[in-house]
């Protein structure tokens, strides 16, 4: 849970230090003194958007540090990626997150003081924190989300996620197949040119390292005349010589024939005598050598005109395959392999199409598993949240789940006959008609229905309300107000919160449109949050912004947001309330003066006190 929460230079915040303790914390003041800024700095802190305009006027940069307290469950779910990162602290139960951001428009991300990326600290901070804003009320008026919150509610995710790889894998197969299913008259060009291309380089009939050879004896050739006189003039000098030149091999020989007569004298000589003679085997070795080159030098213009020909060859296959004849080779295998993945597309074709097959059957039948689960999920979702709107004055108002499927003859098969597609579950008893129309009868698969689908299931899901009785269920994004739109998201979100792990939760003015006479309930509701539940729920940390004094007085902590003028400058201030303080706090926010208004903020700390005693017996 959040334990502290450092802030400079952020918006009208010069500097503040906050420390929250487990429980519910409420934070009160006049609309502007920065309340909802404390919020959006913890939403940064947690990798949210980062604009400069955040930064305090006449400051470089804008800073906002938080220290969580992990619990066990969250250390080890923690623990792994903080290791394969190295950003282990230095208490496992804490947690150290920092978000600078500088005027220039950089973001500085860090986690236990090192440095990280932002999708690294937002990885790292998922889970430890779960905001509820303002704009939150319109969730719920986005259809789109209400198949997430129905998931959430019924902890359906795993099943959730295997809908999504099967439909993921059959938009792969999809894909492939209509690949392969293009134009034919494009096909049949590829086709046309793949071959030609084959047979171009097949009849070449390259051979690795003939290039390198090629341009050797090229040389060779061109230069054939001019190697012969100098080669016979080298042999000349070293073998043969001639009267008045004598060869550089008899000079030698006379050379190590002294050499030796000199060793019989003087032993000392004997390694140049060695030197001399090694010598002359090096000469007979390099004129040996010159004799056999002499051998592969001939004037021969054919020959020449035959490699200047197949080099020219190879160096336009070159330029149209590869840069080296290894390449060429390889483009060859691969034009190979597409040809005849082409020339029997249709054997790959029906390969696919009953791949395909088998994973839409598959697809059908997990998705609908997840969409009878919804369902389950759907009727104790639903009579929940009619428990909850009782307590918020909304006796009477009913609570629905609408599922639609739409017929696709592309979609995924259905094991099951079914009388409609579309079908409504609330807070009635099971068994009612609306609570189902599936028919557990299996079906031929010739004539399973075949509905639409995507990577959340096959279900298309919108919450319904009634909110006077008598009314019918209709979509609550159409005829619910204002008040009741708020009264239903706290609803919604009581119930949510009490199956989520997560372990702090923020609620930034989500009682607005909600009055004073439900503002108790509310509170109590979110108090509630905060303790052990007799279902093994586990206790939250509640962080709640309000203006209303019925729901700040179930505060474990009340905090007091207010402005001030310091030289000159607006910044923001928090002081903790106690006692008389947070009285007359609570007095102000009731819109009265004096002694009655005073007594009435006594009369409500009164009836919370003795409300949490009656709840903690």
């Amino acid at each position: 849970m959040l334990r502290e929460l450092h802030i400079r230079d952020f918006a009208i915040i010069d500097e503040l230090h906050l420390t929250f303790p487990p429980g519910f914390v409420v934070l009160t003041g006049e609309t502007g003194a920065g309340k909802s800024i404390i919020i959006d700095a913890v939403e940064l802190v947690l990798g949210g958007r980062a604009e400069t305009a955040v930064i305090r006027a006449g400051a470089s940069r804008a800073l906002v540090e938080a220290t969580f307290r992990l619990d066990p469950v969250s250390q080890a779910a923690l623990a792994p990626l903080l290791e394969r990162e190295g950003l282990e602290g230095d208490r496992p139960d804490l947690l150290l997150l920092s978000r600078e951001v500088r005027a220039e428009g950089r973001s500085v991300c860090r986690v236990n003081g090192r440095a990280v990326t932002l999708t690294l600290l937002r990885e790292v901070a998922e889970g430890l924190v779960d905001i509820h804003g303002q704009s939150e009320h319109l969730s719920l008026l986005r259809v789109r989300e209400h198949v997430n919150l129905l998931d959430r509610y019924g902890n359906l995710w795993d099943l959730r996620a295997r809908v999504a790889d099967l439909a993921g894998r059959v938009r792969a197969v999809r894909r492939e197949r209509v690949e392969l299913e293009r134009d034919e008259q494009e096909l049949a060009r590829r086709i046309d040119l793949l071959r030609y291309q084959i047979a171009e380089i097949e009849a070449a009939a390259l051979v690795p390292g003939e290039e390198e050879e090629l341009t050797e004896e090229r040389v060779r050739l061109a230069n054939a005349e001019q190697l012969a006189e100098l080669l016979a003039e080298g042999l000349q000098a070293m073998d043969e010589g001639s009267e008045e030149n004598p060869a550089a091999m008899d000079l030698l020989g006379a050379a190590v024939r002294a050499l030796e007569g000199l060793t019989r004298i003087d032993e000392t000589l004997e390694p140049r005598l060695r030197e001399a003679e090694e010598l002359t085997y090096r000469l007979q070795s390099l004129t040996e050598a010159l004799r056999d080159y002499r051998e592969r030098v001939e004037y021969n213009p054919r020959r020449l005109a035959e490699v200047e020909e197949r080099l020219d060859l190879i160096h336009r296959l070159e330029r149209k395959y590869g840069p080296a004849i290894p390449d060429v080779l390889a483009y060859a295998r691969r034009a190979v392999q597409e040809l005849e993945a082409i020339t029997h597309s249709e054997e790959r074709i029906a390969e696919l199409r009953a791949e395909e097959e088998r994973l839409l059957e598959e697809l059908g039948g997990v998705a609908l598993e997840l969409s009878l689960q919804r369902r389950e999920a759907a009727y104790g979702l639903a009579q929940a949240i009619e428990e909850e709107l009782q307590d918020l004055r909304m006796e009477g108002a009913r609570f629905g789940v609408e599922f639609r499927w739409q017929e696709d003859p592309q979609g995924a098969p259905l094991p099951v006959a079914v009388s409609s597609f579309r079908f409504q579950v609330s807070g009635l008893e099971p068994g009612q008609p609306e609570a189902s129309d599936v028919q557990p009868e299996t079906v031929r698969p010739e004539a399973a229905p075949r509905v639409a689908f995507d990577a959340t299931g096959i279900d298309r899901i919108e919450f319904l309300v009634s909110p006077n009785p008598g009314e019918p269920l209709k979509p609550l994004a159409k005829i619910a107000s204002g008040g009741e739109t708020s009264r239903l998201m706290l609803a919604l979100k009581a119930v949510l919160s009490r199956a989520d792990e997560t372990p702090t939760l923020v609620f930034d003015e989500i009682d607005q449109g909600i009055g004073g006479r439900v503002g108790a309930t509310v509170g109590e509701k979110l108090w509630r949050l905060t303790v052990a539940q007799e279902d093994g729920a586990p206790p939250h940390q509640v962080l709640c912004v309000t203006h209303l004094p019925q729901l700040a007085g179930f505060g474990d902590l009340h905090l007091k947001v207010e402005k001030e003028v310091v030289e000159g400058r607006t910044v923001t201030r928090v002081a903790p309330l106690e006692g008389p303080a947070r009285v007359e706090e609570m007095a102000q926010m009731l819109g009265a003066g004096g002694a009655s208004a005073y007594r009435s903020a006594e009369e409500i700390l009164e009836q919370v006190a003795s409300r949490k005693s009656q709840a903690e017996r």
